[in-house]
């Protein structure tokens, strides 16, 4: 639980990571003129929401894991073939079935369930693993033989492996490396299915403080353990012994300025290695009210054997050159665009918040969500299907026919978070008008504050209305969300008053574009989306 008391808006200065600041200096000139002729990438790589990335690469084709707690499907798998183009292929938990609480059954499961993981793959039955603990009582350990899935339950393990790292060993043994301030190796039997034995291997120095999110490599014969002082430091216990130690420490970076203005310091994330050997390390950057995003740094190492990332002016570089990589086989899918809910399956650009009753919504070109929940509070509300928003700033804009809508029912888009705002549909005693609400909010415990209040609203005839919401998450004052509707989706109307984006950091996720469609008196109403889209300015 230590993340909620020692995450904090870390910015700081350079300390130049294993470089004293003046070789920090020298190695961001003499990268200058790289950078002037060489292709360049700009951090950060996602300007999306994806926290506690572990990166890998299998063959030409880099995948990458992240933390979604309590939206789902869990633990997206991205896609890339080059570590700055990205895309979505699939998740590692297809359901939440941890408990009722996922389901908004009688609890709420906000800032639980997935958190920091490790996706992992084993070459010897040519499988990827993901396994990550589940409310600090148990580990998960899911498998597929393709990124996209589909993704099945191997085992559950009785141990919570917290803030694990998977270790697939030159020689096919498990080992995961987890814990906090403790850190531990456990090793699993071949199958995977089960814990052989698990073993203390370090203690945090007190100077330290806290160290935790592991990340498990062997490389060149040296077992590496990576791990983050949350929120402004990454540091690296590396053993010559096994993967059982002893362990010796050194710090990777401390109060590095990161590459997003108003951004906390690069940390957690992973280590990757090219296939021409080149080397990098993906982190994710404090970056509220969007979330943490995933920046890239190149590394070195050291003759000795560690890490140094690779600074420009003695911070982690907002460009850098591109990876040599060969040619990608095609380009990825975009994180923004237009999905017209085509085929009958939702693109694994949505999550759920909390798992849906799937009985209420359908897809067949176009996304049908019937009201499944009767509630005044949309954090109750089953249903609600979410999208990230794209920084550093974003519209989304949804056609809906709400001829279906009962008296009673709410629909419409929301920017969604612990404190929310949202435009839609009111419809009562036979008459619906559009509004803006704001006044979402939950407390600390996540326990609904307020349920909304009406700030604005129009009558509006006919059966289609597109909703926009347009959502400046840049760091820093003064993050405003706001909203607008059309009645032919070419003139828009803005509705309602400026939404501030609340950037309290303790719900980790950053906030999202929400679709809902929820009943106050009684189900069976029912809206249609035709057409989502996410643009960019």
């Amino acid at each position: 639980m230590s993340r909620r008391r020692a995450l904090t808006a870390a910015t700081g200065l350079a300390a130049g990571a294993l470089l004293p600041p003046t070789a920090a200096r020298g190695t961001a000139s003499a990268q200058g003129s790289t950078l002037a002729t060489a292709a360049a990438f700009t951090n950060p790589v996602i300007w999306q929401d994806f926290a506690d990335i572990d990166v890998i690469r299998v063959g030409s084709t880099f995948y990458a894991s992240a933390s979604t707690m309590h939206y789902s499907p869990g633990a997206p798998v991205l896609r890339s073939y080059d570590l700055v183009n990205w895309e979505i292929a699939g998740h590692s938990v297809p359901v939440l079935d941890f408990g009722a609480k996922y389901d908004l059954n009688g609890a709420r499961g906000y800032v639980r369930g997935v958190w920091a993981s490790s996706l992992a793959y084993r070459p010897s039955n040519r499988t990827f693993y993901w396994l990550g603990q589940i409310d600090f009582t148990r580990t998960y350990v899911y498998t597929a033989t393709a990124a996209e899935g589909p993704w099945n339950r191997l085992t559950t393990i009785g141990t919570p492996y917290y803030d694990a790292g998977l270790l697939v060993d030159t020689d096919d043994t498990l080992y995961v490396a987890y814990g906090n301030t403790t850190i531990s190796v456990a090793q699993l039997s071949p199958d995977g299915r089960e814990q052989v034995c698990t073993q203390q291997v370090f203690t945090t120095p007190s100077n330290v403080g806290t160290l935790e999110g592991s990340r498990f490599y062997k490389i060149n014969g040296q077992y590496y353990i990576f791990l983050t002082r949350p929120a402004n430091g990454q540091y690296i216990l590396k053993s010559s012994g096994g993967p059982f130690g002893p362990y010796t420490m050194r710090q990777v970076l401390l109060d590095l300025h990161g590459p997003i203005p108003g951004g906390g310091v690069p940390h957690q994330g992973g280590l990757v290695q090219t296939q021409n050997g080149a080397w990098y390390y993906m982190a994710f950057v404090d970056a509220y009210p969007g979330g943490r995003m995933p920046a890239l740094a190149p590394v070195t190492w050291t003759p000795d054997g560690w890490p140094v990332v690779q600074l420009v002016n003695g911070a982690w570089g907002t460009s850098y050159p591109s990876p040599a990589v060969p040619a990608p086989p095609r380009q990825v899918t975009p994180m923004t665009g237009v999905d017209t809910f085509d085929g009958t399956a939702l693109k694994p650009r949505w999550e759920w918040n909390h798992n849906p009753d799937n009985t209420k919504w359908s897809v067949n070109n176009g996304l049908t969500l019937r009201t499944a929940t009767v509630t005044n509070d949309l954090y109750w509300a089953r249903n609600t299907l979410t999208h990230r928003i794209q920084g550093p700033t974003s519209t989304a804009t949804v056609q809906l026919d709400h001829s279906a809508m009962r008296d009673g029912d709410r629909a419409g888009l929301a920017l969604l978070r612990d404190s929310s705002a949202w435009i839609g549909l009111k419809r009562d005693g036979g008459t619906t008008r559009v509004v803006m609400v704001n006044g979402l909010a939950m407390d600390g415990n996540w326990n609904t504050t307020g349920t909304g209040t009406e700030a604005a609203s129009a009558t509006v005839s006919g059966s289609r209305i597109w909703l926009r919401a347009n959502a400046d998450i840049r760091p820093g004052a003064p993050r405003p969300g706001t909203f607008s509707y059309s009645t032919d989706g070419t003139n828009f109307t803005r509705l309602g008053p400026a939404f501030s984006l609340g950037n309290d950091w303790r719900f980790f996720m950053g906030y999202r574009f929400a679709l809902f469609n929820h009943a106050t008196q009684a189900l069976g109403g029912s809206v249609r989306i035709a057409r989502f889209e996410l643009t960019t300015p």
